[in-house]
């Protein structure tokens, strides 16, 4: 790298840097080899579907399908009938959304592999305590699911038509559920003393509904921030190809979460309000309302456009780091991981299209 530096540094002297990237774009690409900002982006990919797959496999032992292709845990009968309070098919798509997020890493990883780049691990972070519950595998796990403050800002943010927070990133919006984003409350079972008594154990899985379309959403937005820094047309193909998928789960879990009941765990107080009476209700807020209303997009001079949002490039790596952490989903975790992780986030928001 040092003597094509040299070599692009003289070209500019004499006025030609723009043959010289590009030769050097060219042989770096033939070559099969990522540029370093297109493996930045995709380590770090890797590490957040890592962590996915992690807690998205806690979920599926208690309240999923246990079978070849997501297996372990035996699920929990009282966990689960609660799920399917919100919809029937609950341990299906927790099933499906578990082996989704199981492809994308392996995939990714093997994919760093084949190009000459260093697959991620993060093996030795799993050290936190997983549930105790009758159902779940006793082994050591990388994410906590057990204290989650979880943001539901994104119920009003694609139910707004007039705010989108790539033009205007101090506008606050509601949440949905405001006691889920002031406390540390669970979404699975942490024991079998959960599972009672009912309105207990159905806010557990509320909670979860509305986790699961958090986390989705965010990767909704973080796919097509980074992608827009990726240089190479097939690691491009790769961000493209398995970002929409997010979209799909990210859909689902807001339309399930909508059918929540309304009611207050009477052991901590956690209240889930009725999203179809205000200060929300009408026909923006009604809750089978899954696709986005049109909002603002580049300028507000153009006319509205339904879009994913927000999208703004900068930061996007160490401001999805830190959505979840803010969620809670390492409490426990070592300082190594962290660092770790931010590395592998730094790393990320470094990448530039075109830059080698």
């Amino acid at each position: 790298m040092a003597a094509a530096g040299t070599v692009g540094a003289a070209l500019l002297a004499n006025g030609l840097p723009q043959l010289a990237f590009a030769d050097e774009k060219r042989q770096t690409l033939e070559k099969g080899h990522l540029t370093e900002g297109d493996e930045a982006i995709l380590r770090f990919l890797s590490a957040v579907e890592i962590l996915e797959t992690d807690f998205w496999q806690q979920y599926n032992e208690l309240g999923g399908v246990q079978d070849s292709e997501v297996p372990g845990g035996s699920g929990s009968a009282p966990y689960i009938a609660a799920l399917q309070v919100l919809d029937g098919d609950m341990p299906q798509y927790i099933h499906d959304n578990t082996e989704d997020e199981f492809t994308h890493f392996a995939f990714i990883n093997a994919y760093l592999t084949s190009k000459g780049g260093e697959p991620v691990s993060l093996d030795q972070f799993r050290t936190l305590p997983g549930s105790k519950a009758a159902g779940a595998q006793n082994i050591p796990r990388l994410t906590n699911l057990m204290q989650l403050t979880v943001d539901t800002s994104y119920w009003t943010r694609y139910r707004s038509r007039t705010e989108n927070p790539d033009l205007d990133p101090t506008f606050v919006f509601p949440q949905a559920v405001p006691d889920l984003f002031k406390g540390r409350f669970p979404a699975i079972p942490r024991d079998d003393a959960d599972l009672s008594p009912p309105d207990h154990i159905q806010a557990v899985a509320n909670t979860a509904g509305f986790h699961f379309a958090f986390i989705e959403g965010g990767g909704t937005s973080l796919y097509p921030k980074l992608a827009q820094r990726v240089t190479d047309p097939e690691a491009l193909r790769v961000v493209l190809s398995i970002g929409p998928t997010e979209t799909m789960h990210f859909q689902t879990w807001q339309d399930k979460a909508g059918n929540a009941p309304p009611l207050t765990d009477p052991t901590n107080g956690l209240t889930f309000p009725d999203l179809n009476a205000p200060p929300f209700g009408g026909e923006d807020f009604q809750t089978n309302l899954i696709m986005p209303e049109p909002a603002p997009f580049l300028d507000r001079k153009f006319p509205v456009v339904s879009i994913i949002r927000p999208t703004e490039t900068e930061g996007g790596a160490m401001g999805a780091l830190d959505a979840l952490t803010a969620d809670g989903l390492f409490i426990g975790q070592s300082s190594a991981f962290f660092a770790v992780m931010k590395d592998l986030a730094g790393e990320a928001d470094k990448a530039r299209r075109g830059r080698f």
